[in-house]
This record gives structure tokens, C-alpha cells and sequence, in this order.
């Protein structure tokens, strides 16, 4: 029986200090869909989106209560090695941050960070997560020349690349187009299609045209809240909520 649930929020809260930031969210996510988090912004959908890998656990002053399940295990349990996590749960940030080493260490870094020391396999996966990323045949000439003389939207193909190395389950995307030119960001739409075959993807966007393009279903955050989910047709075409139809007609936000 193939599982209906990847990764699960349940009664989630979040603080940042004595301000909290996400009110008792639950929100499920299905294997190899995409969901696009949308909202104006400081509605708390980047917030929530690096609950799902513990990337707020590098605030000091953070805290959360409530669960997150992968594969029904409690992801915030103390037992949870949060580096395997964050393995599991890849992240692509907002802006392409590649590291100043050559293309080919960018995307074996988190091979090399895990242990792998393997010559042939650090290749090979280097250049099945490069072709993952639909980058490949830009650069396979170039793999030892600096990631940092790519163009932006190469450059964030590459930091998918360098996620998909370490072959994630899930892969979170905080507005991974938001820095880039229109036909950069068609390229990084077109790759997310092919990417959900494999992979549950959760990609924060401003932008409900891209959250109408990409994704399967769409989750509309205000205020820290979960106002309402549904399939993305369904929402954008029908929402049961007036607060969503006045977000995604433009009345506010």
C-alpha cells in the first residue's frame, strides 16, 4: 500500500522569543506532489517551511510545540539526528547561495559533508544530480571552473543539484525564483515538474501565478495562520474562504 502522507504538520506553534509566529497549523503533504505555501508577506510561510527540517533551530530564541511526522516519526523527537533530517528534507533558498569553489564541489558538497568518500560514486552522483537539475549540459565542460561565473539562474539549478546529491525525499524551496529573470525562472517551473516524479516538493512563492502554475495544491497563510488548503485549481477558481478570495483577487496582500 503506497503511503498518502510524506510529511505532516499537527498542531504546530512557533515562537520567536515571546512572539509567536505560527498558530496551530496541521497541514499534510502527499509523496511526489508539489504545494505551494502563498500569503502576503510576514504571514509566517517561510517560517513554517523551515519548521519542516528544524532550519529554525539555528535561532536561539526559537521554540516550537506540536509535531511534524515524517513517515510518521516526530522529526522534533530528541532521538532525531537532525543532520540525517536535513538530508532527508533538502532546502533551495530564496537566493542562489553557491559556495566560491568550482562547480563539481558545489555539488558533491553534501557528499562530502555526509562521510562519502568514494571517488567514482562522488562522480557519478554528481553528474545524475547536475542532469537532475537540468544543468548539465551547460556545465559539464566547466566542472572545475568556479560556481560563482554562473549566471543567477544557473546558480540556483546548481544549488538544486547540490540538494539533490545527497538524495533527499523531500525538498523545500523558499521562493527559489524570486531573485531570477523570467526565463530562469520558466527553467526552474519546467525543472520543479519534473522534479515532483521523484521528490514531495513544498516551495514558498509571492507569486500565484507560479503557485497556479506549478503547483498540485496551495496552502494560504495570513497572520501566522492556515486559512485555508485545497487543490490548486479548486482554490484559485472556487475558494470556499472570502479572506482567500480577497487575497488571490488582489483585495489585499
Amino acid at each position: 500500500m503506497t503511503e498518502t502522507v510524506k510529511i505532516s504538520a499537527q498542531h504546530l506553534n512557533f515562537y520567536y522569543g515571546d512572539a509567536q509566529a505560527i498558530f496551530d497549523v496541521s497541514l499534510d503533504f502527499k509523496p511526489c506532489q508539489v504545494t505551494a505555501l502563498i500569503g502576503p508577506s510576514g504571514c509566517g510561510k517561510s517560517t513554517f517551511l523551515r519548521c519542516l527540517n528544524r532550519m529554525n533551530d539555528l535561532i536561539p530564541i526559537s521554540r516550537v510545540n506540536g509535531k511534524i511526522l515524517l513517515d510518521n516519526e516526530n522529526i522534533y523527537d530528541q532521538s532525531v539526528d537532525v543532520v540525517m533530517l536535513r538530508r532527508r528534507v533538502g532546502m533551495v533558498f530564496q537566493k542562489p547561495n553557491p559556495f566560491p569553489k568550482t562547480i563539481f564541489e558545489n555539488a558533491a558538497y553534501g557528499l562530502r559533508v555526509n562521510g562519502v568518500r568514494d571517488k567514482a560514486f562522488i562522480e557519478h552522483r554528481v553528474e545524475e544530480s547536475l542532469k537532475k537539475a537540468a544543468i548539465w549540459d551547460e556545465v559539464k565542460d566547466r566542472l572545475n571552473e568556479s560556481a560563482l561565473g554562473l549566471s543567477g539562474g544557473q546558480q540556483q539549478r546548481l544549488c538544486i543539484a547540490r540538494a539533490l546529491a545527497v538524495e533527499p525525499e523531500v525538498v523545500l524551496m523558499d521562493e527559489p525564483a524570486s531573485a531570477l529573470d523570467p526565463i530562469a525562472t520558466q527553467k526552474i517551473e519546467d525543472l520543479i515538474h519534473e522534479l515532483k516524479e521523484s521528490y514531495t516538493i513544498i516551495i514558498v512563492t509571492h507569486s500565484m501565478q507560479q503557485a497556479a502554475r506549478v503547483s498540485d495544491m496551495t496552502a494560504f497563510f495570513y497572520i501566522g495562520k492556515l486559512i485555508e488548503v485545497g487543490e490548486t485549481d479548486t482554490l484559485f477558481t472556487r475558494p470556499r474562504l472570502k479572506q482567500t478570495e480577497d487575497y488571490i483577487t488582489g483585495r489585499f496582500g
